[in-house]
């Protein structure tokens, strides 16, 4: 059976790696890659869909990973921390509540352990049911609205289970006391690629697959004669199967029969932009960080990264590099402004809070990625169903974090190209 494969993102090169079909990747851009890519310059490393590590909670997907990057791998433990009113705060925020001053510390451990906050019906709710008054006012709701561009009260709770971790409420304690914990400890410990960046995790997937064809934007996918045809309005591919891991929308746009209730739908789907402004910094010493998180609603940033520390390639002799993400949306005020613009507004934002001398900054980049985040809105669900259902009835499976429209890391994109490929060796 002969299979095409739309995209070549980190789904669509696992799936056209599988054996048992004839599998043919569809890529738009010059390489594959998808959110995976990163950019090599001047000796600095930058992740341009912003920072990926390697972690992972099931064991069996973080061995396979290993064994596909083989030697090139390196281990680094987390120094992450959050950026509060001057002070850097360990993260995640409830196991560095001593970093506080004294009454943000007993503001959130008096809140947290006297909660009596009724059962949650959106995010916002979520944050004051799950960690009280003084956590959640203080961080957890500036830094996700930063983060999601949208107030929480307008977001779901059918995806925070697993996303965010309840923090036990001996953890709590001892961090408002000064006993050392660790919070999201299924990352504190973290691989990274030690050469390349996070592409070479897809470069070495795309190892596997026998053919990739690159600059081949999908336009039109249709049916003839009980095959799939598939054209970027200059040559057509031709199919016995479609697995699609381009995003939802372009695919049902690329669909010329597509009943206007499910355009309707997907168009009502949200998400986020990202822009991320890639910066070298001349210094004698680099900062010790992995990131640093910034609820701070003033400074145009939600988090910083420090790819230095994600491997020692990350920047060149006495440079460090700092990657800055921001979330945007059209018509929010900073999604239309110019990549000079936002590096510049960058740059100052860091002189100002003393992290990087404005004078030091060597090198700077802009990348900006479309679809970065989904933001679960309450009518998510119906919307995404409609349009996940209509694509199953024609046969066409959707696989990755585009494709299925939900907001996956690497491990779990890699598990489900994984289960594509063999759903459809199986059914053969």
């Amino acid at each position: 059976m002969r299979v095409g494969v739309l995209g070549g993102g980190l789904s669509g090169l696992v799936v056209g790696g599988h054996r048992g079909h004839e599998y043919e990747v569809l890529e738009a851009g010059a390489r594959p890659g998808g959110h995976c890519q990163s950019l090599l310059e001047h000796g600095y490393t930058f992740d341009v869909g912003g920072p990926h590590i390697l972690f992972s909670r099931n064991a069996e997907i973080l061995a396979r990973i290993y064994r596909q990057l083989g030697a090139n791998v390196v281990q680094r433990r987390r120094d992450n921390r959050i950026c509060y009113k001057g002070r850097l705060v360990k993260y995640p925020f409830e196991n560095g509540l001593y970093d506080l001053a004294p009454q943000d510390r007993f503001e959130c451990l008096y809140h947290y352990l006297h909660n009596d906050y009724p059962p949650p019906t959106n995010f916002k709710e979520w944050m004051y049911h799950v960690f009280g008054r003084g956590i959640a006012e203080k961080y957890m709701i500036p830094y996700n609205e930063k983060i999601w561009n949208i107030p929480a009260e307008r977001m779901a709770i059918d995806w925070v289970d697993g996303r965010i971790p309840r923090p036990p409420v001996a953890d709590v304690i001892k961090a408002a006391v000064g006993v050392e914990t660790e919070g999201y400890t299924h990352q504190l410990h973290f691989g990274y690629p030690k050469s390349g960046g996070i592409e070479a995790l897809p470069r070495a997937y795309a190892r596997l697959c026998p053919q990739i064809t690159l600059n081949f934007r999908v336009e039109k996918v249709w049916q003839d004669r009980g095959k799939w045809c598939v054209s970027d309005g200059h040559r057509i591919k031709t199919y016995d199967q479609i697995v699609s891991t381009i995003p939802i929308e372009d695919l049902l746009d690329a669909l010329p029969e597509t009943p206007e209730e499910v355009r309707r739908a997907v168009r009502g789907l949200r998400y986020n932009s990202l822009t991320l402004v890639m910066l070298g910094v001349r210094c004698a010493t680099p900062l010790p960080y992995t990131a640093l998180y910034v609820p701070d609603p003033a400074l145009v940033f939600h988090r910083l990264s420090f790819p230095l520390n994600f491997t020692d390639e990350g920047a060149p002799a006495g440079h460090m590099a700092v990657a800055a993400e921001i979330t945007t949306n059209p018509g929010d005020g900073i999604h239309e402004i110019s990549d000079e613009q936002i590096c510049r507004r960058v740059i100052d934002e860091l002189d100002a809070i003393e992290l990087v001398r404005k004078a030091d900054v060597t090198f700077r980049r802009v990348h900006r990625t479309k679809q970065a985040y989904v933001v679960r809105t309450f009518d998510y669900r119906e919307k995404l169903s409609l349009a996940l259902d209509y694509l199953n009835n024609l046969g066409i499976v959707s696989v990755g974090r585009n494709a299925e429209f939900e907001y996956i890391n690497m491990d779990e994109a890699i598990r489900r190209g994984e289960a594509a490929a063999r759903a459809l060796e199986s059914a053969a």
